[in-house]
C-alpha cells in the first residue's frame, strides 16, 4: 500500500531522515518507535508532502508521491494527525472536525456521514460539539484531532504521537480508538514513544534512531528483542 525506499530528508545541513525504507500493507497498524529527535515526524511530513525529500522514493499503491503537493496526497487517500493536535481553539469542536472533510466539502451527505462516524467512535465529543475546542481536556482535544484527520476518509491514517502528554488511562483509551479505526477499514501508521502500549495494538513495527531505521519486525519479535526491551520497554 505504502512503500518508502531509501528516503533522505535534510533540514539545512542536518539530515533528519537518512536512507529510511519501510512499507505499510493494507489493513495493518504499523508502529514507528523512537525517542524525540529520531526523525519520526520528519518522515511523516515527507510522506504527507509537507517537506520535500532530497533523495529516495515514496510510492502509494504504485503511484509515485515524491514531491507532490500535500493537498494532492490527501486527495489520494493519506491523512495526517499531527503531533501537538494543532486545533483551532476558538472554533467549535464540530467546526474543527468539518475542516478535516475539506476535500469532500461539496458532498454534504458524505460530510454528515463522516461526522456520525466520528461521534460513534468518540461519543464524548457529541455533547461538546458546540463548545470551543480549546475548552476541552487534553484527551478530548486529541479525540478531535484524530477525528478531524479521519473526516477526510483516508485509506491510510498517519498518527504522530497521539498519546503524548496524556494520562495513562486516557492514552490507553486513545490507542483503543486507533484500533477501532483500523477495524473499521483504515490502515494506520503510528509514531509513538510509548512502545509497550503501541506494540500492544500493532501488527508490525520499526525502530528509528538518529534518522535511521535500526530494527524492524512483528509485534512479537520487537517485544521480545532485548534491545527494544532495554531501550523502550524499560525491562
Amino acid at each position: 500500500m505504502l512503500q518508502v525506499v531509501d528516503l533522505t530528508v535534510s533540514h539545512g545541513a542536518l539530515q533528519a531522515v537518512r536512507q529510511v525504507s519501510l512499507r505499510v500493507d493494507e489493513g495493518e497498524i504499523v508502529v514507528l518507535l523512537g525517542a524525540n529527535g529520531a526523525g519520526k515526524s520528519t518522515l511523516f511530513h515527507a510522506i504527507s508532502g509537507l517537506v520535500r525529500p532530497c533523495a529516495g522514493r515514496i510510492t502509494w499503491r504504485g503511484r509515485d508521491l515524491t514531491g507532490l503537493r500535500a493537498a494532492d496526497i490527501v486527495a489520494a487517500g493519506i491523512a495526517q494527525c499531527p503531533e501537538g493536535r494543532m486545533l483551532f481553539p476558538r472554533l467549535s469542536v464540530e467546526k474543527n472536525l468539518v475542516l478535516g472533510a475539506y476535500p469532500h466539502r461539496r458532498d454534504r451527505a458524505r460530510v454528515a456521514r463522516a461526522l456520525e462516524d466520528v461521534y460513534s467512535l468518540f461519543p464524548d465529543l457529541y455533547g461538546k460539539r458546540h463548545q470551543p475546542a480549546g475548552a476541552l481536556s487534553g484527551g478530548q482535544q486529541q479525540m478531535v484531532a484524530i477525528g478531524r484527520a479521519w473526516m477526510a476518509n483516508p485509506k491510510l491514517l498517519l498518527l504522530d504521537e497521539p498519546t503524548l502528554g496524556l494520562a495513562p488511562v486516557v492514552a490507553e483509551q486513545t490507542l483503543a480508538a486507533v484500533s477501532d479505526i483500523n477495524r473499521r477499514g483504515t490502515t494506520v501508521l503510528l509514531a509513538e514513544q510509548n512502545a509497550h502500549a503501541a506494540l500492544s495494538i500493532a501488527h508490525r513495527g520499526y525502530v528509528m534512531e538518529t534518522g535511521r531505521v535500526v530494527l524492524e519486525g512483528t509485534r512479537e519479535a520487537l517485544m521480545g528483542d532485548p534491545r527494544v526491551k532495554e531501550a523502550y520497554l524499560g525491562l
